[in-house]
């Protein structure tokens, strides 16, 4: 998570303000952002803090609420639990069934488990080197979770769920 060396308020109200998003209660934006990323309880009482003071998992929920505070159409999240434990993994995790309602998230991970656990839809992608040697983005395989992990249609994608490969 890459907080900004903010208070945990300043973060939240960054994007709105660069942005000119028109908001008619600053104060009641952060308390929305901040309990859509499950994090108002832990900080209401904190607001003006050093978002750096906060955990790895707080920092985590703490971007999350920032990126939700602009109302995006889709979330990208890459590697959203690479640095966590596995306590704050599982809430993050949680928090993205919670932001499906709301948003649409693309989530790049190396972590199979996580993306069984957490996607509806599953892409494989590769790298193939050219000619000249420039390296390129391969998309090998594009479907259903469920099916991408129990029978998945190229070989590649079968020897990089199983661990054969990668």
């Amino acid at each position: 998570p890459n907080p900004f060396p903010k208070s945990i308020y300043d973060n939240i109200v960054y994007g709105p303000k660069v942005t000119g998003m028109k908001v008619s209660n600053m104060d009641d934006l952060v308390e929305e952002a901040l309990t859509g990323a499950a994090l108002w309880g832990e900080v209401k009482d904190k607001l003006k803090t050093s978002a750096l003071a906060l955990s790895g998992g707080q920092q985590q929920r703490l971007c999350i609420a920032r990126t939700i505070a602009v109302k995006p159409e889709v979330i990208l999240m890459d590697e959203p639990c690479s640095a966590l434990d596995p306590i704050a993994t599982a809430k993050i995790e949680d928090l993205m069934e919670q932001l499906i309602k709301n948003f649409t998230i693309v989530i790049v991970t190396h972590n199979m488990q996580q993306a069984a656990r957490v996607s509806d839809k599953t892409a494989f992608l590769t790298a193939e080197v050219d000619k000249e040697g420039q390296r390129h983005g391969v998309l090998i395989e594009f479907d259903d979770t469920n099916k991408i992990f129990s029978a998945p249609s190229n070989e590649l994608t079968e020897a990089y769920i199983s661990g054969r490969f990668g």
